[in-house]
């Protein structure tokens, strides 16, 4: 089944984005997370949230603590860039970064709502490996990871709510969780129809963009959406940053594609031509499928369906076909029509007299900027 992958290999540039607000997010998320914790004197609740934490890389197995391994933090990290980028409600001026306050329930909501999509993904999957450390349903069983899951879901439905203390209006709020509410909902539409294209042949190349911009973008554009409407009330600027991150959220799958089949430096982390030897239906091999000789395709075909592994030679041959296909520069095109599209959407943000606006900006053209660079790297 198709999955979103963490390959991001991060870049200097990258990473100082990246870190930017990590210290604040964990704080919201430790927040979250303790006041949904009312231990009682009958029943002991500490390792339901302990499994939580584990999957969050705070505790280890024994729910002792480790090292933190925070993971991205990409998607809390977009909305908190939206919310500076459309001028922070006006508080950005303010000294240090109390001025996050407004925002950073919304950012621990997104991240545990993500997470909660994660530890479901990994028990569908059957993933034994998240982060290289044994996945939750595998040590606690899939019934406990699944309700593990349903919980974090609740508890981010409940960080969410926090923004009211921080000042934010009611009706604002009452907006923000309607737009939570659908990306879920989308993002579960995704799930469906991932769960429904496993045991297809007749997957297209727009059906596959469809349920990539559901199972992926949705929470991206939703994070962007959100930080902006904390952020502001244009609505040409919210919409903007929602079309920001609707783009940059199907560019960084289709990079993951494109890298799962053709990369293969050491820096990359990545095995060369992967998702080939994994038989994965990414858009590479849907392309191929689309445009390739009869001949062709039925090599691909007998490939893709059979069940020992693929050689050497094999693995050839299918590259071999989407050579003749000109797959990898349509991937390539479409990647860059996607960062493009991203692009305008930061162009057509009004530039605010505000430091940390135009820091915000430019920080989210790194990230586009380092979507198209290691595919082309």
């Amino acid at each position: 089944m198709f999955r979103p992958r963490s390959t991001m290999t991060v870049t200097p540039g990258i990473q100082t984005t990246l870190l930017r607000y990590q210290r604040e997010i964990q704080e919201a998320l430790r927040a979250a997370l303790q006041r949904g914790h009312h231990p009682t004197q009958a029943t002991n609740l500490d390792p339901f949230y302990g499994q939580m934490q584990y999957h969050l890389g705070w505790v280890d197995p024994s729910f002792a603590p480790v090292p933190l391994n925070p993971g991205k933090l990409l998607r809390p990290t977009l909305l908190l860039l939206a919310y500076e980028a459309s001028g922070a409600w006006g508080l950005s001026e303010q000294e240090g970064t109390d001025y996050l306050r407004r925002a950073l329930p919304a950012a621990a909501s997104v991240e545990l709502t993500h997470n909660f999509t994660l530890i479901h993904d990994d028990i569908v999957d059957n993933d034994m490996e998240r982060h290289h450390q044994p996945t939750l349903w595998t040590i606690w069983g899939s019934s406990q990871g699944i309700n593990t899951g349903d919980g974090m879901f609740a508890l981010g439905r409940l960080a969410l709510w926090d923004i009211l203390r921080e000042g934010v209006e009611g009706e604002i709020a009452a907006r923000l969780g309607t737009i939570l509410d659908r990306a879920c909902l989308i993002v579960a539409e995704g799930q469906f129809l991932d769960i429904s294209f496993e045991r297809r042949e007749d997957i297209s190349v727009a059906m596959y963009l469809d349920m990539i911009s559901r199972k992926t973008a949705a929470l991206m554009s939703c994070a962007t959406e959100m930080g902006a409407l904390l952020g502001t009330r244009d609505e040409a600027t919210i919409t903007s940053l929602r079309d920001f991150g609707a783009g940059i959220g199907i560019a960084f799958q289709v990079r993951d594609d494109l890298l799962g089949i053709w990369a293969s430096s050491a820096e990359l982390g990545k095995t060369p031509a992967g998702d080939i030897h994994r038989r994965k239906r990414s858009l590479p091999i849907l392309h191929a499928l689309e445009h390739a000789s009869a001949a062709d395709q039925h090599t691909l075909h007998r490939l893709y369906r059979q069940e020992t592994p693929l050689n050497a030679e094999e693995v050839a041959s299918i590259l071999a076909i989407f050579e003749r296909t000109n797959t990898r520069a349509y991937c390539l095109d479409f990647l860059g029509q996607q960062c493009a599209s991203a692009r305008q959407a930061l162009a057509n943000v009004p530039r605010l007299a505000s430091a940390n606006a135009l820091r915000a900006l430019e920080d989210m053209e790194t990230l586009i900027h380092f979507v198209e660079s290691t595919v082309h790297a």
